[in-house]
């Protein structure tokens, strides 16, 4: 995969509207698996969590993966740089704190996405808690812990 020093620039402008549904995604740097441990994942969990009680947003799925997250939301009382950078920040403290470290584990920037009026949210909500089918992690959704969606 090549580098790209510049690629967190390409978001530049993102524009962030209350009431719209957006898809987000943000990868752990380097690719490393740090959610393999389901205890890291409950912490960034935890921080969706928080998100949605504090009214910033109305957590509609999301599922963290060994190496990176998709979370969708419908966006609030705030920001998309304001959601994702606090979410990000908060949960590389709780995590580096449990883990006894204090690195950076996040790679810079994320990917989001503005879901359309017409699109069926239902539907991008299956796509994103399929992940762990599509990865080969899981036979069954079921058996995978690091997922939810508000239909349920």
């Amino acid at each position: 995969m090549a580098h790209h020093p510049q690629s967190h620039l390409l978001r530049r402008g993102r524009y962030s509207e209350s009431g719209r549904a957006y898809l987000i995604t943000a990868v752990v740097h380097e690719r490393q698996p740090l959610f393999r441990d389901f205890r890291l994942g409950r912490l960034l969990v935890a921080e969706f969590k928080q998100a949605h009680e504090l009214n910033l947003i109305n957590s509609l799925a999301w599922v963290v993966m060994p190496d990176h997250f998709h979370w969708l939301f419908e966006l609030k009382d705030a920001t998309l740089p304001q959601v994702v950078g606090r979410t990000k920040s908060l949960s590389t403290r709780s995590i580096n704190r449990a883990r006894g470290s204090k690195e950076r584990f996040w790679q810079r920037g994320y990917h989001d996405r503005a879901i359309r009026t017409d699109e069926d949210l239902r539907k991008v909500a299956r796509y994103i808690i399929a992940n762990p089918l599509r990865a080969g992690l899981v036979e069954h959704i079921g058996d995978y812990p690091l997922w939810d969606a508000a239909w349920l």
